[in-house]
């Protein structure tokens, strides 16, 4: 079992062009805003854009997620935020910054242990550079309301729709051969 990250990048409505992968100095909402306790992201009607990577190789490949990947010391992780930034730079070329930690997954996969993980996952709306596909990670905008979660991880239906609620959870998950849920758990927190 390993620790993970996962970012996920959005683009608040009040502020998304369709078309744009724009820096943050032109997508960012007020800094009082990012601090409240409602939360910038909570996108109710759908119109906010998340940022998702089609991932071209090894584990996941050929399912739309949020950028991540494990901690390592030999590139300077102290953190699993350093973590989460240096992946998402390393997967799509941008450097995120203000992460709000959102969520804390805890996956399991009784027919091949090894790939059991506690994922830790960030929101941002706050990033600098252009992105770019990376030979892991062909990067994509989508509206909230249009992910296409048939074409994901089988959990990702079940917390997806609760973090762009603007909620805070912590989640099991148990799979079962074919990447299926057999069966799941998510707790609502305050803090993760």
């Amino acid at each position: 079992m390993h620790d993970a990250t996962l970012c996920l990048l959005i683009k608040p409505a009040r502020n998304a062009s369709p078309a744009s992968n724009a820096s943050p100095a032109r997508n960012a909402v007020s800094a009082a805003d990012w601090r409240s306790d409602a939360g910038w992201y909570s996108d109710a009607g759908g119109d906010n854009e998340i940022l998702l990577a089609m991932k071209k190789r090894g584990f996941g490949m050929g399912k739309w997620n949020g950028v991540g990947g494990k901690p390592d010391l030999e590139k300077g992780d102290k953190t699993i935020i350093d973590t989460a930034i240096r992946e998402t730079e390393e997967e799509i070329g941008v450097k995120p910054s203000n992460l709000k930690k959102v969520a804390l997954l805890r996956f399991r996969f009784p027919y091949e242990e090894n790939w059991n993980q506690d994922v830790y996952v960030f929101l941002t709306n706050n990033w600098e550079g252009e992105l770019k596909e990376s030979e892991e990670m062909l990067p994509k905008w989508f509206k909230t309301s249009e992910i296409p979660y048939q074409e994901m991880w089988d959990d990702d239906k079940f917390w997806l729709p609760h973090i762009l609620a603007g909620k805070k959870l912590e989640a099991d998950f148990i799979f079962k051969e074919g990447e299926k849920i057999d069966k799941h758990t998510i707790n609502f927190v305050s803090e993760i």
